[in-house]
């Protein structure tokens, strides 16, 4: 049996870039379910953080604690805002990443629960950018992640593609994937968010659930931001 790799501890995490902290002693704990959203303006270290806790990039002081083994792909996927299609057919696209580990059905599966098996044949980068955004979750998702880190997911796509995405979002929540998502934009955060962790400036300055975080009793820095003030 496979034991949770949740709760993930993240602590005093660092990540400097020529003498500058663009993660600075970040400390969270993720627990297993619902949806976390990490809002912020540009540069505040949002996107740094997810990349740090996946293992693509390494910290310079601190530490990213699984409570399980997390090793290999299959325990917590990512998928980012401009997410690169290799030069297959859709379908081959998931076949590539889980080859020798799951079966071509669970390929197939994927591309039914993301709405992408009348596209399977086709190529993947001449799909439109809401369907390449719903490929790389199906790549994600057919890894049968505990937890999915999603960066900007529908910060380019069209009301349309938001709202497709954000219900597959939603729905892979309710099935039980933990989910660490940023995103720009506050309808969006309002809509989705079980729990908010404001960064700026490397920083997490505010980790509510969404209702207080909404409340406007958080830092003065975040209720700036969603006031629309230009805080950086």
């Amino acid at each position: 049996m496979t034991h949770s790799i949740l709760p993930l501890v993240v602590d005093n995490l660092t990540y400097a870039k020529e003498g500058r902290a663009l993660v600075d002693h970040v400390s969270f704990v993720l627990p297993k379910g619902g949806i976390t959203i990490a809002i912020g303006p540009n540069g505040a270290g949002k996107s740094l953080t997810l990349r740090l806790c996946h293992g693509l990039l390494q910290p310079t002081a601190g530490a990213v604690r699984w409570s399980g083994d997390a090793r290999g792909p299959r325990r917590h996927g990512m998928v980012f805002q401009h997410p690169v299609m290799l030069r297959r057919s859709v379908i081959a696209n998931v076949t590539h990443a889980i080859a020798a580990q799951k079966s071509h059905r669970r390929a197939e599966d994927a591309l039914e629960r993301f709405g992408l098996r009348d596209l399977a044949s086709r190529p993947a980068r001449l799909l439109s950018g809401g369907e390449q955004q719903r490929l790389a979750m199906a790549r994600a998702w057919a890894l049968e992640p505990e937890v999915l880190f999603l960066d900007e997911p529908t910060s380019h796509l069209d009301p349309g593609a938001t709202r497709q995405i954000e219900g597959m979002i939603t729905s892979l929540a309710k099935e039980g994937v933990t989910i660490l998502m940023t995103t720009h934009d506050l309808g969006q955060a309002r809509r989705l968010a079980d729990r908010v962790m404001f960064f700026h400036r490397g920083c997490l300055l505010d980790d509510a659930s969404a209702n207080v975080f909404f409340g406007a009793t958080g830092s003065a820095q975040s209720r700036a931001f969603m006031a629309g003030d230009l805080i950086w």
